[in-house]
């Protein structure tokens, strides 16, 4: 798009604060949602508890990217923090929606975050946007978070659910904490290794969100992911040739049980997700295979 204003939510986030670099490299204006008072001229107050945006400094938005949300991995699921988990990815949604369905001249998108947790355990099976949600505890939260942006599609804002993969980066995320642990020549498989990681390098996922962002088709669910999704017992020998450290240690089942709790069972579960959307659309992926996007962290 030609320059334009555009604001971020959850920009203090990995994928947030990458998106925003990227759009300022680009000459765009970028105004920051931020949860204390705005502090400077590019910040907006929103507090995703009460509800609340400051509908007037999203006023003359071109698009409005939501990434915020409590992490799912960032501690033990107690029945406390799965409500934050809920709450933070629903109630946030659902202000930003009615707040950019308020506006009287609304931006052209509305790009939402969603997650590949959506399916659920797929074992071997490949499943693009088209597969039917999962079973389970975050299936269950990404349908509710979805279906919180809908006052934004009412309102005729072309609205677009980017339902993220497992992000190669060494600065957060899942793969944050595995590089300093094969490192250390203490990285190994999880369980038997044969779960599925649908992986997406950092790079090439805020290219996919910039192109969402470009590209006018694009509506619904769309999978950001790379296209060749790989177990983790290949993961674990990509790790370890890129790093060239043993990766001899291995996680069994039981033990990441008993570290994780009720998470270790979406660590040990199977996601083969493809970028069906994406691809179809004309998106180039840089870094498509798993040795490419750990260099890509790495550089």
């Amino acid at each position: 798009m030609p320059h334009s204003r555009i604001a971020v939510s959850g920009s203090s986030g990995l994928i947030g604060a990458a998106l925003v670099r990227s759009l300022r490299a680009d000459g765009h204006e970028v105004v920051r949602l931020v949860r204390r008072p705005a502090a400077a001229d590019d910040e907006v107050r929103w507090d995703p508890e009460r509800a609340h945006v400051d509908v007037a400094g999203l006023a003359g938005c071109d698009a409005v990217v939501h990434l915020a949300g409590a992490g799912v991995g960032d501690r033990r699921w107690s029945d406390a923090y799965k409500r934050e988990i809920r709450d933070s990815r629903v109630l946030g949604t659902a202000a930003i929606a009615e707040a950019v369905a308020s506006l009287d001249t609304p931006p052209k998108v509305f790009l939402s975050g969603s997650a590949i947790g959506y399916y659920g355990d797929t074992g071997d099976r490949a499943v693009d946007e088209a597969a039917p949600p999962g079973e389970g505890f975050l299936p269950s939260v990404c349908v509710e978070w979805e279906k919180a942006a809908a006052p934004a599609e009412e309102a005729g804002v072309r609205t677009v659910l980017a339902r993220t993969g497992l992000v190669v980066a060494r600065q957060g995320g899942a793969w944050g904490r595995l590089f300093p642990l094969f490192r250390a020549g203490l990285g190994g498989r999880l369980g038997d290794g044969r779960q599925y990681w649908s992986f997406i390098a950092l790079h090439d996922h805020i290219a996919a969100m910039r192109h969402i962002l470009d590209t006018e088709s694009l509506t619904g669910a769309v999978n950001l992911t790379g296209p060749s999704p790989v177990t983790n017992a290949e993961v674990t020998a990509a790790m370890g040739r890129v790093l060239r450290r043993p990766t001899l240690f291995t996680a069994p089942a039981p033990a990441l049980r008993i570290a994780l709790g009720e998470f270790a069972g979406d660590v040990l579960g199977s996601q083969r997700v493809l970028p069906g959307q994406l691809l179809d659309s004309g998106f180039a992926f840089a870094f498509p295979g798993i040795d490419d996007a750990i260099r890509a962290a790495l550089r």
